[in-house]
């Protein structure tokens, strides 16, 4: 049964999409389709608006509603823009978890359609630096991806009130030169635990 919803640490994730921009060597779809061993988070069809509000349920009870899961929700922005206005009209606090390549995809800016409607955006960074965020990543924009990342963060300031980039702490991965383009624009950085071991043992 497709999970377009669950728990994590207090907030709920919501899973409206597995399509993405890029095929990351260390995404965790590709080593288990089972989330922590309770949740099947590869969907067999995307949910609509009502789907995901149904699955969601009494917000009460969560410190966070996040769009996070098998893929980009933002390539699915007007279901992000719908389900996040029914959401703060009951007092939700949205975040949206993205590989920030979302303008790039959708052929425009779409980071103003966000204000007021999101609290907090955490940004896929991962590389320091094209060629490697390419090899890394393997993003279908190639060599466009990384620049529109850092535009799109930079444009996301301006909408958004928490805005960070992320990396995952991976071999080879320079956490310094990624925290400096982030303090470069003007965000916060934070760094992502890799979980290979817990994905590759179950």
């Amino acid at each position: 049964m497709d999970t377009y919803a669950y728990e994590l640490n207090g907030s709920l994730y919501l899973n409206i999409t597995n399509r993405c921009n890029n095929s990351c060597t260390f995404c965790i779809k590709y080593k288990n389709r089972n989330f922590e061993d309770k949740y099947s988070l590869w969907i067999d069809k995307e949910p609509s608006v009502e789907n995901i509000l149904n699955a969601i349920g009494d917000i009460s009870a969560y410190k966070q509603i996040v769009f996070c899961g098998y893929g980009e929700p933002l390539i699915r922005l007007q279901t992000v823009i719908d389900v996040s206005k029914a959401l703060k009209a009951k007092g939700a606090s949205v975040r949206i978890d993205t590989d920030g390549q979302a303008s790039l995809f959708h052929g425009r800016d779409i980071t103003p359609l966000l204000e007021g409607l999101v609290d907090e955006i955490r940004i896929s960074l991962n590389s320091p630096d094209a060629p490697s965020y390419q090899k890394l990543c393997r993003p279908v924009f190639e060599e466009k991806a990384f620049k529109a990342i850092v535009k799109f963060a930079e444009e996301a300031k301006k909408h958004v009130p928490s805005v960070s980039l992320t990396a995952v702490d991976l071999p080879g991965v320079d956490m310094q030169k990624c925290k400096d383009i982030a303090d470069k624009i003007g965000v916060d950085f934070k760094m992502r635990p890799y979980y290979e071991k817990t994905y590759l043992s179950s």
